[in-house]
């Protein structure tokens, strides 16, 4: 399968677009999980950045993340390293904390190209899932210079020193360096079968094309030809949700986008997304988000206007 054909039903966020406007074609982007989970939400669907890879650490609790084909289920501390252009989802806990660090995959490239022959040049080709608690006495003590070096990207990105850029580049690279020391102690994960991901990617696919003109789940599964018991199987070992909640899920991220990024007021949107009844999307707002779409606005304002 060509990667065009394999990304091109799933959406592809673009960090310095989508939430940082400050950053659109800056190589590196920094922000604690808490920032990233008030923007995104706690359960993010299936989604890829074309160009830049990701890593994950959290500090505690239960998380569930899905790198193409494998699905991990894993606690804190851990920290999670998602190749360019994978499809990926995840769920964190509310209590969760840690760092979001995005790169562009030509940093990667370089660091590859710079140590052809050794352990780096293959270690970052595809995701790796580490566990603190699974690492030897030795090992967990790379895990600490590895988030001593997190710690450190977050104060260099929060001040505006002499040497900035070149800083935040040799501490990712150390970063990675760090990573690929780590990697041949990677999580098992559990492969998902081909059908089920087929079936999973043409939902998605269904759901980007149609979550605007309110479809029902009976809707998609007959479109798809399968029962509803099979779609929801299939979305709960692939994404650990149910349909429904992807839908809603999808919808919720337009609001959002749309409520931060343009001028609509709350019932232009409602309409724009289907709803014929706006006490009726302010109240699916505030559900699903535990705030009105007012508090929602103002409280993200600020980096609406980046």
């Amino acid at each position: 399968m060509s990667e065009a054909n394999h990304t091109e039903w799933i959406p592809n966020i673009i960090i310095g677009q989508d939430y940082d406007r400050r950053y659109l074609d800056a190589p590196i982007h920094y922000d604690v999980l808490e920032n990233l989970a008030d923007f995104y939400g706690r359960e993010m669907p299936v989604h890829r950045h074309a160009q830049y890879v990701q890593i994950h650490y959290i500090d505690r609790g239960t998380i569930d993340f899905h790198i193409d084909d494998k699905v991990y289920h894993v606690q804190g501390p851990c920290c999670f390293f998602t190749p360019a252009s994978v499809p990926h989802s995840f769920r964190t806990d509310p209590n969760a904390r840690g760092h979001v660090l995005t790169i562009h995959q030509s940093l990667v490239w370089q660091l590859m190209q710079d140590n052809v022959g050794t352990d780096i040049d293959t270690s970052l080709i595809e995701g790796i899932c580490l566990e603190r608690d699974r690492l030897s006495r030795a090992q967990k003590t790379q895990w600490t210079l590895l988030a001593g070096i997190l710690e450190d990207i977050h104060l260099e990105w929060s001040t505006n020193q002499m040497g900035k850029e070149l800083a935040l580049k040799s501490l990712v690279r150390l970063l990675l360096i760090r990573l690929t020391r780590l990697s041949f102690k990677r999580s098992a994960s559990r492969t998902v079968n081909s059908e089920d991901l087929r079936l999973f990617r043409c939902f998605t696919d269904m759901i980007e094309k149609h979550f605007r003109e309110q479809w029902h789940l009976p809707r998609y599964s007959t479109e798809m030809a399968i029962s509803e018991s099979r779609l929801n199987q299939t979305c709960q070992r692939i994404a650990n949700r149910s349909p429904k909640k992807l839908i809603h899920d999808r919808m919720i991220q337009e609001s959002k986008r749309l409520l931060i990024f343009s001028n609509l007021s709350s019932n232009e949107i409602c309409y724009q997304l289907g709803f014929s009844d706006p006490a009726y999307f302010s109240r699916f707002f505030k559900k699903h988000t535990g705030m009105t779409t007012q508090q929602f606005r103002k409280r993200t304002a600020v980096r609406g206007t980046r």
